[in-house]
């Protein structure tokens, strides 16, 4: 039976959660249950070189975002294969951004995709993991979102990423619901900055940069810090990496 700090991060194979993944293993006494789609690439299997600190280790687990069996069978599996009891932390990091575009030419199918992969997918996963939440005592959910899913902010981030926002702006809405449904977790949407990963960098040409200017240690360094400091004052806010709270 596991005693150490357990935390689950979705996506965890590239970006922002191997970033995450990374630095929770180079803590002592963590556990990191680290979600890939596919536990048998070679990206995921490079997670299990991961140097960790002493007493902690990693766990990795398959869960595809699109998938309602998944985490359920994540859960069933955690505590009879390796003797997880709780989850302190999850990080629903898994997301996509495949389509940029104005709303007129956006196809329905993107708008579905990234709904599904982006807003659906977390909610699946706290439904399903909720019961090893409630046994930590002081769980976290949160959602790495986006500022492009503020509907405040649409006049002066007029980005063509309609398909993505939308999804981001729904999962907002849900995570906030979560933080008045369950007062015993701590919930909240982070906004981890214009990050250079192969999303970010995509999406910071699309918008007219010429790259993402957040390197992914500085925003892995601000969203762990924000989680580790984190209470029921911050549930239920937009945080954003550099401190200031995005408007919904």
């Amino acid at each position: 039976m596991s005693t150490n700090t357990v935390y689950l991060i979705t996506g965890a194979a590239r970006g922002i959660g191997r970033g995450l993944t990374k630095a929770y293993l180079s803590r002592p006494n963590h556990t990191v249950i680290a979600a890939v789609r596919d536990v048998g690439t070679a990206k995921a299997k490079e997670l299990l070189a991961l140097p960790n600190a002493q007493g902690s280790k990693i766990i990795l687990v398959k869960i595809e975002s699109t998938s309602e069996t998944d985490p359920k069978d994540v859960a069933a599996s955690l505590g009879t294969e390796h003797g997880i009891v709780k989850i302190d932390v999850i990080i629903a990091n898994s997301g996509i951004a495949n389509y940029y575009g104005p709303i007129i030419s956006t196809p329905v199918a993107e708008l579905r995709e990234h709904l599904q992969v982006n807003t659906i997918g977390p909610i699946i996963l706290f439904q399903a993991m909720l019961p090893l939440l409630r046994a930590s005592p002081g769980p976290k959910f949160i959602v790495v979102s986006s500022i492009i899913g503020s509907i405040a902010s649409l006049k002066e981030l007029p980005v063509p990423a309609s398909a993505y926002g939308v999804s981001k702006a729904a999962v907002n809405y849900l995570v906030r619901k979560i933080h008045f449904e369950h007062p015993e977790v701590v919930a909240f949407p982070i906004h981890p900055g214009l990050v250079q990963t192969d999303m970010g960098n995509e999406g910071a040409v699309k918008f007219g940069f010429e790259g993402a200017p957040v390197t992914v240690a500085d925003s892995v360094a601000a969203i762990t810090s924000k989680i580790d400091s984190a209470d029921r004052e911050v549930s239920g806010t937009f945080v954003s990496y550099d401190g200031t709270n995005p408007p919904w």
